[in-house]
């Protein structure tokens, strides 16, 4: 069966080309263009990886990135940030958060920084999904 992997990126062009390499790649695209379209999208049929901007209206991929890891039945999902953020702000983002009452959140599985090469992202994806089959 194929993998099902969700984007969430509010740009349309992203979507479509992030779509096209999973396509190429035998996996099942899925899309959504904001946090809360996508919650609700993985509520209802869970994914078997998400691949998560960080800067989109609604609910923003910080904030959902943060719900994912920190909520039982979700933060065993894979997730991969594609953003055009660099990863140590990304990181140092999640950090401050931790220190103002947040809860600690466990880094990305994986991060590829826009724009990526559609091999690059595509070796990133498979190389998750096949530690995610392995632990299994």
């Amino acid at each position: 069966m194929k993998k099902r992997i969700l984007i969430v990126d509010d740009e349309n062009q992203v979507r479509e080309f992030v779509s096209t390499v999973l396509e190429e790649n035998d996996y099942v695209p899925i899309t959504a263009r904001n946090g809360e379209e996508a919650m609700d999208m993985i509520r209802k049929n869970r994914p078997d990886l998400i691949i998560l901007d960080v800067l989109m209206p609604k609910e923003g991929g910080i904030r959902m990135y943060r719900e994912l890891k920190t909520t039982d039945f979700l933060k065993s999902i894979p997730v991969v940030i594609y953003s055009g953020i660099a990863k140590r702000t990304f990181l140092r983002t999640q950090a401050v958060r931790a220190e103002f009452g947040g809860q600690s959140v466990a880094e990305p599985e994986g991060y590829v920084e826009k724009p990526s090469k559609p091999e690059y992202l595509a070796g990133v994806v498979k190389e998750i999904l096949d530690l995610s089959s392995y632990r299994l």
